[in-house]
């Protein structure tokens, strides 16, 4: 091969290399899509860091800017363990104080001069501190990936084929792991001989590790209890007596909504336990909201629950929700709110349950943007045929 040729399969070949390392650093998104995500990490660290600093409007702007700084100084050091704040602190000193020098005289008269610059030692050590806390930041990513598939294990795979019902649900978490929880299983009717069905959504207080925690002793509690042949009230408040020995006196409290339905009669047997009061869309177009229960589980033990009935017809919808649909914020801080919602459900009414569900969830997200996801995200469908 000519010699004037290598020069141009070089080219390509660095060219292709180039290429395949980009598509390694960005797994595979456009400029738009890191740009977003990168917008969203930004504002996710904002509300990390700036939510202990408090406004100070009546300072001026240079007491406020030193104010904020050192608030925003301190919330970062107390986020590191106590040799990684020396580290850092190390770091810092030698980028911003580089060098120094000093000079010396010789026994045969000459003068030297001793320089050295510490900026290499002290990006130095701000990499290490960044390798350590990458360290760490593997390692929890792990676990909680070990914990996401264990919690995906806990709910339901594809909705149950339930005969004049069409069913659809999903759960998007706010972090790796989520504090909401839903549900569709047969459980024992009251009387002998008879299966009904039972519905089930709650919202652990908080989020993260804590609330999938207590989500998971939702869920064992719930499929434990709901084998004996009990009522729905006698069935909740057992729930919610367990959940007052997990609640940290009431602090890690859950709001749910159980329904119970008989598939023959089509009637609808329910508690909202200070959960988002699901909406009974009628095949007519009026909206009956299912408010019926007491207080969220694990606020106080004896708690007593009151049942509400209503009767399904052809055409009518059953939306249950975790407030992580409507509590959603744009970038401007504006709630997605039940208006919008509502819109949405009822353009959709003669979509399928799967359908109508995902058009709920991109109108949320078209909302929201950029703006970090707050809350976990759940929702339930269910259409009468």
């Amino acid at each position: 091969m000519p010699t004037f040729f290598q020069p141009r399969v070089h080219k390509t070949d660095l060219k292709t290399s180039l290429r395949r390392f980009w598509q390694r650093v960005s797994d595979g998104l456009e400029v738009n899509q890191l740009w977003s995500q990168f917008e969203r990490d930004a504002r996710s660290s904002y509300r990390l860091y700036f939510s202990g600093i408090d406004d100070r409007t009546g300072e001026s702007r240079r007491q406020y800017f030193w104010h904020t700084a050192k608030k925003l100084f301190w919330a970062i050091l107390d986020k590191l363990s106590p040799a990684r704040r020396v580290l850092l602190l190390l770091g810092l000193v030698m980028l911003f104080f580089p060098g120094g020098g000093f000079t010396f005289s010789s026994r045969t008269g000459q003068i030297h001069i001793v320089e050295f610059d510490f900026r290499f030692f002290g990006g130095l050590l701000l990499f290490v501190l960044l390798m350590l806390e990458i360290a760490d930041r593997v390692v929890m990513k792990r676990d909680l990936e070990i914990a996401r598939d264990i919690q995906q294990w806990l709910l339901p795979g594809a909705p149950p084929q339930i005969p004049g019902f069409a069913i659809a649900y999903l759960t998007r978490a706010a972090n790796t792991v989520a504090g909401d929880y839903y549900d569709v299983f047969p459980r024992p009717a009251p009387l002998e001989g008879e299966r009904n069905v039972l519905l089930a959504i709650a919202d652990v207080a908080g989020k993260s590790i804590p609330a999938a925690m207590l989500m998971a002793t939702f869920q064992a509690s719930l499929r434990t209890l709901s084998d004996t042949r009990c009522s729905l009230p006698e069935l909740v408040a057992g729930m919610n007596r367990y959940a007052c020995t997990n609640s940290q006196g009431g602090l890690r409290f859950t709001t749910a909504f159980l329904g119970e339905l008989d598939t023959a009669t089509r009637t609808l047997t329910y508690i909202n336990s200070g959960h988002n009061a699901p909406i009974l869309r009628r095949s007519n177009g009026a909206v009956q909201r299912l408010e019926a229960g007491g207080l969220p589980l694990g606020i106080m033990p004896n708690a007593v629950y009151q049942a509400g009935t209503v009767t399904l017809a052809a055409g009518d919808w059953l939306i249950i929700f975790t407030d992580g649909m409507v509590e959603a914020e744009s970038t401007s801080g504006e709630e997605y709110g039940e208006a919008r919602q509502a819109a949405v459900i009822e353009a959709g009414v003669a979509l399928s349950p799967a359908q109508l569900l995902q058009r709920m969830v991109d109108a949320v997200d078209a909302f929201v943007g950029n703006a970090p996801q707050h809350d976990d995200l759940t929702c339930l469908l269910v259409k009468v045929s």
